[in-house]
């Protein structure tokens, strides 16, 4: 097997630890109006009010924990890595993802920056490759970072030879 042959293997590169609380304030933008949805008919209309004060309280509590475990979960999780032959990710949380994308499938490179993430200083960057799998999102970078790794990736998938197909 050649050296250059990239190969799976963990990448060594955490995301940024903003990314814990950017996760968690996506969390519990989604937790909180749904915890308070069954809260209103609840108030209005007497004869339902226990079962959505329940419905409420089970949507509250299965959010909260959500909203506690998978920040951190997903951050000792979430690594990445270029190097000159390849991207490396691992990814996920309940359903963890190891990925390797060798130079010369990169068809696209790009960054996105949310308005949470512009607020957190953090950029996501989007490898998309000629794979059925899909493109590899590094989520959680230093904006300046995913800046600097997007130009790299640009530079290098230049300078190798193939058609990314």
């Amino acid at each position: 097997m050649s050296t250059d042959t990239p190969r799976l293997r963990p990448p060594q590169h955490r995301v940024d630890p903003r990314a814990v609380r950017w996760w968690t304030t996506r969390s519990l933008a989604v937790t909180v109006p749904l915890t308070v949805i069954p809260v209103v008919p609840a108030l209005l209309w007497e004869p339902v009010r226990p079962w959505f004060l329940i419905a409420a309280a089970v949507i509250g509590c299965l959010g909260l924990l959500i909203t506690v475990v998978m920040p951190q979960w997903r951050y000792r999780v979430h690594r990445w890595e270029v190097t000159d032959t390849a991207v490396y990710t691992s990814s996920g949380w309940l359903w963890q993802e190891w990925r390797v994308a060798p130079m010369s499938r990169i068809q696209t490179v790009d960054t996105e920056r949310g308005p949470l993430q512009r607020a957190f200083g953090l950029s996501s960057v989007t490898v998309t490759t000629a794979s059925a799998a899909g493109p590899i999102e590094i989520a959680g970078l230093d904006h300046a970072l995913a800046t600097r790794v997007a130009e790299q990736l640009t530079e290098t998938t230049q300078a190798v030879p193939g058609d990314a197909t």
